[in-house]
């Protein structure tokens, strides 16, 4: 073990930070340049852009419970976490490779269709990115004592990940998209093969409860159990993927209405159930536990419909509102707003929202990042088609962007058995990726309906808004260990 790992020095920090920052480059790349070279080099529109986003989504809802139930119970080249970064790092390195050369691939394989080729090498992309994230947040809670040096931990993954973020958008402002695809191809593969191998993982996980031994086989019921705040977002996906695997044209929205009242159903139900325990038992206090990681699921999950709806969609709300930039200029506003945003939220967590979240909490914290971000979407609807207000508006999106990213994951890290991270890391995610979804298959659809490309901010703005309410619902900390 190095010294630095003994001692939790700044240095081990950003060490084990690195892992992460490699999955955040790919997935940094991802959102500058994936949009942006669908429409502009292979000419999908707004629909297809967002079917070949909801890929993604896809691979990680079992991509991250299935890599977190195994990293938990397997010892291979040293490591529990290690072999999963490796491998997805590797295919994430590749992946990016293969996006500017769709056309190359497809004609390779002798396809003559884009979207086919499209939709595959972003699966598998957002598949590496899945393999590779689990492992790299979990790990950080496998090597850091819960408190104040897990909150360390995952504020400086989010510093040293959100830096190489601003590197990038800054790379594909300046030089452009194909540059920032090629530099991160190889930046991807250095900080995923190396790193890993300077952390010394221990052996055996930590048990915090008397009876987890018989939690360790894991249940589809009671998978489906932890993550039931999520089940209207399971329900409608499953509902869009089906009609646009079948091909099937609906003019009514009733699906729609009946989804939204079952996520709201049992959004309200989770977040008013009281997270409390007998002391005295240790049963109660797993309990416990898990209904306060159910309503992390909960209110974290709408404010990833706010900021994946932005993601995806800005470039719909660029071009309504600058209809004579060309192109390639279009594509580099793109690169400088995430690059602003990526700033402010590489500057954040580890200077501002650690000393902050010692002295009120990290739960208030993050309120207060999430209300300031659903006030920044509600003025781009008002202000965004200047650009140079646009650029500031950014800046003030990066203050809930920089808590999204760092603060939940510390959160919820404590409401669970740290035995199984690897499970809960996972099950966490499908609060990220089944909203995705959503944006994908659901209000992409909107959007391309409507004429006022305006509906991109305001979904944004609302979704934040509902977001902040639901977490003044989480408590602080949720039971003794």
């Amino acid at each position: 073990m190095l010294a630095s790992q003994k001692n939790l020095s700044k240095s081990f920090y950003m060490l084990l930070s690195l892992p992460a920052t490699a999955m955040g480059f790919a997935l940094s790349v991802q959102i500058s340049a994936l949009s942006w070279i669908l429409t502009t080099q292979y000419g999908l529109d707004i629909h297809q852009v967002g079917l070949v986003w909801a890929a993604g989504p896809i691979a990680g809802i079992l991509g991250q419970v299935i890599v977190g139930i195994i990293s938990d119970n397997v010892w291979l080249w040293n490591g529990r976490r290690k072999p999963f970064i490796l491998v997805g790092g590797t295919l994430a390195a590749l992946m990016l490779l293969a996006l500017p050369n769709i056309d190359v691939v497809s004609t390779s394989l002798g396809m003559s269709g884009l979207m086919g080729v499209a939709i595959t090498v972003a699966l598998t992309l957002d598949l590496s990115i899945n393999l590779g994230f689990n492992p790299t947040r979990a790990i950080i809670a496998d090597v850091t004592p819960e408190g104040e040096e897990r909150t360390k931990g995952y504020t400086w993954m989010q510093t040293i990940s959100g830096s190489f973020g601003v590197l990038a958008y800054a790379i594909g402002a300046y030089w452009g998209n194909y540059v920032l695809i090629y530099f991160g191809a190889v930046l991807v593969l250095l900080l995923s093969i190396l790193p890993p191998f300077f952390i010394k993982e221990p052996r055996e996980l930590t048990v915090t409860h008397e009876n987890s031994n018989q939690q360790q086989k894991v249940s589809f019921s009671d998978v489906m159990l932890n993550i039931k705040p999520l089940w209207g977002f399971i329900a409608y996906d499953i509902y869009a993927m089906a009609l646009q695997l079948s091909g099937i044209k609906t003019d009514h929205y009733w699906a729609e209405l009946i989804a939204a009242v079952i996520t709201l159903f049992f959004v309200l139900q989770t977040l008013l159930t009281k997270e409390q325990s007998n002391k005295d038992i240790a049963y109660n206090k797993q309990q416990a536990g898990l209904i306060g990681f159910r309503k992390v699921l909960a209110a974290h999950s709408f404010s990833w419909i706010g900021v994946q709806t932005m993601f995806v969609f800005i470039f719909a709300f660029l071009q309504d509102k600058l209809p004579n930039v060309s192109n390639d200029d279009l594509g580099k506003i793109i690169a400088t707003s995430f690059l602003i945003l990526s700033a402010v939220s590489a500057v954040l967590p580890a200077l501002v929202l650690e000393p902050l979240a010692k002295r009120i909490g990290r739960v208030k914290t993050h309120i207060y990042c999430l209300t300031t971000m659903a006030l920044g979407y509600a003025l781009v609807v008002l202000l965004g088609a200047n650009t140079q207000i646009l650029y500031v508006l950014m800046a003030l999106l990066g203050i809930g962007w920089s808590a999204i990213i760092s603060l939940p994951f510390a959160i919820m890290s404590e409401k669970v058995e740290q035995s199984r991270m690897g499970l809960f890391m996972g099950l966490f995610n499908l609060s990220v990726v089944l909203p995705q979804l959503l944006v994908s298959m659901g209000i992409g659809l909107f959007i391309n309906k409507i004429a006022d490309k305006s509906l991109v901010f305001e979904v944004s703005a609302i979704s934040l808004a509902i977001s902040a309410l639901a977490w003044t619902l989480v408590k602080e900390n949720s039971i003794e260990k």
